[in-house]
């Protein structure tokens, strides 16, 4: 087996130059199988506020350039221990969600096929229900953390079924969630009903939300997560808003009380051994971002995504 390709060397190529994909990665065409497939879903029709996210995966490829291949909090260099690449953007119609959300599912399926994990960057939170699809296709029900300040499990907008408000309320009656193990983490904020609770809860969510992670600390929030996931196959799903604005500020829904960035990575670092069989991170729209920190916690994120992919293939 060769090694992996990884990304450019910066001690040759500045950072600055060099082609645009996420960490300077190769392109999932410059290599014979990925493990790890980084790809984006320049969507955000299903946005309830502020439009912009699909600008989102290129401005998360940009931020990313400082990113270096050894993670000392895992102890990991996830370039050389898996063949990560950056499958570049699904094309999806702008015009029409559920055409979007068909094209987003058989793409997702079609780069998994033979055993690639992927990340996707988004994009709006509605293309989590067919990287659901997707991952219910291959592994049964998952179990999933969903990391947002909002809950998403609404029925409708508007009278519509498919919004970024909703993709886990679909998900569940779709049966593509393993209900035993599912969480939310970070969310706050006023709501339209007691009811939303009491929906959630039904469906079989647990929350913790922003004040248990200032509260209760990182670690039992860990322990607690581990404790519910087990050894199942989980998805992770990052809506970039979990984070306060101070931390990311580029993004469509924003919400005071929210995780530090810290916070936020240190709970994903806690969930290291975990089989992490995909994830997302999404809601980054640039429009409203300054100086790329909301871009640069996101490809922060993405690269520890990346890393507990890189650990679960070596399980």
């Amino acid at each position: 087996m060769t090694a992996p390709l990884g990304p450019l060397d910066s001690s040759l190529t500045p950072r600055f130059a060099g082609p645009a994909t996420f960490a300077r990665l190769p392109r999932l065409d410059q290599v014979e199988s990925a493990d790890i497939a980084v790809v984006g879903v320049p969507f955000d029709t299903g946005v309830s506020y502020r439009p912009g996210a699909r600008f989102g995966p290129a401005h998360i490829r940009e931020s990313s350039r400082l990113l270096r291949p050894y993670h000392p909090g895992l102890d990991v260099a996830p370039f050389e221990i898996a063949q990560v690449v950056d499958a570049g953007d699904i094309a999806v119609n702008p015009y029409h969600i559920p055409s979007a959300l068909e094209t987003v599912q058989e793409a997702a399926s079609d780069l998994a096929a033979s055993g690639t994990r992927l990340l996707t960057i988004g994009g709006d939170h509605t293309i989590a229900l067919p990287l659901l699809r997707a991952a219910a296709e291959r592994h049964g029900p998952v179990a999933m953390v969903h990391f947002d300040a909002h809950l998403d499990t609404w029925d409708t907008y508007f009278g519509e079924p498919y919004t970024h408000g909703t993709p886990f309320r679909r998900a569940v009656e779709e049966g593509l969630l393993d209900t035993e193990a599912i969480s939310h983490v970070g969310t706050r904020g006023p709501l339209y009903g007691k009811r939303d609770l009491e929906d959630d809860r039904r469906f079989g969510f647990g929350i913790v939300t922003s004040a248990d992670v200032y509260r209760k600390g990182v670690d039992e929030v860990v322990a607690g997560l581990r404790d519910r996931l087990g050894a199942r196959p989980v998805y992770l799903s990052i809506d970039i808003d979990v984070l306060d604005p101070a931390h990311a500020p580029g993004t469509g829904t924003p919400e005071a009380g929210g995780l530090t960035s810290r916070e936020l990575l240190e709970v994903l670092r806690g969930l290291a051994g975990l089989n992490v069989v995909g994830a997302d991170v999404v809601e980054v729209a640039p429009a409203y971002d300054h100086a790329e920190i909301t871009g640069i916690a996101a490809a922060h994120v993405a690269y520890d995504l990346i890393a507990l992919m890189a650990l679960t293939g070596q399980g």
